[in-house]
């Protein structure tokens, strides 16, 4: 007699074809096909209904409505995480103005500010990745203020493409 497989979850007899494939049950994934889906979705993070892939600083599996509260349930993977983005965004009430900022994830950070605007208005002009968004925001604010004609902290009076060729041009090898 042969030894039927059962699932891990629901122990339901293992049947190739019906409710697993022939590749699971070889690589020892017994799991039937409805316990599988849900063990998928057990295991994955997603932030306002988008997927974030295991590689994200903040990754941690289960279904949220912005990063900040993803990070207050791994603040410690926030506190430490050297890569994200540098970003520019913009409000028209404060035209010819720009903010250069940087976050994990730039548009949960812009739907951060839309909270403080009855007009929900604020756009994300741009964003580029880092490995250490921390020293690249450093150099695009020192740039930026080099050539700006006010600042106001992160808020600078330059030209959007400006700023966005600033950030374009950092040079990531010598922060490695």
């Amino acid at each position: 007699m042969k030894h039927t497989k059962k699932c891990r979850s629901c122990e339901a007899p293992l049947i190739v074809g019906e409710n697993c494939t022939e590749k699971r049950i070889a690589h020892s994934m017994y799991f039937c096909q409805p316990c599988e889906r849900i063990e998928v979705q057990q295991r994955s993070m997603y932030v306002d209904g988008k997927y974030i892939p295991k590689s994200h600083p903040l990754y941690r599996p289960g279904k949220f409505k912005t990063f900040e509260g993803a990070a207050f349930s791994a603040l410690s993977n926030y506190e430490t995480s050297n890569e994200g983005y540098v970003y520019v965004i913009t409000n028209p009430c404060w035209e010819g103005w720009i903010k250069v900022g940087m976050a994990i994830d730039s548009e949960d950070r812009c739907k951060q500010y839309q909270t403080s605007s009855p007009f929900r208005d604020y756009k994300l002009e741009y964003s580029k990745g880092f490995e250490n968004r921390r020293t690249a925001e450093r150099e695009a604010h020192e740039r930026c203020n080099a050539i700006c004609k006010q600042r106001n902290g992160e808020w600078f009076e330059l030209d959007i493409n400006k700023a966005i060729d600033i950030i374009n041009n950092i040079n990531e090898e010598k922060y490695e």
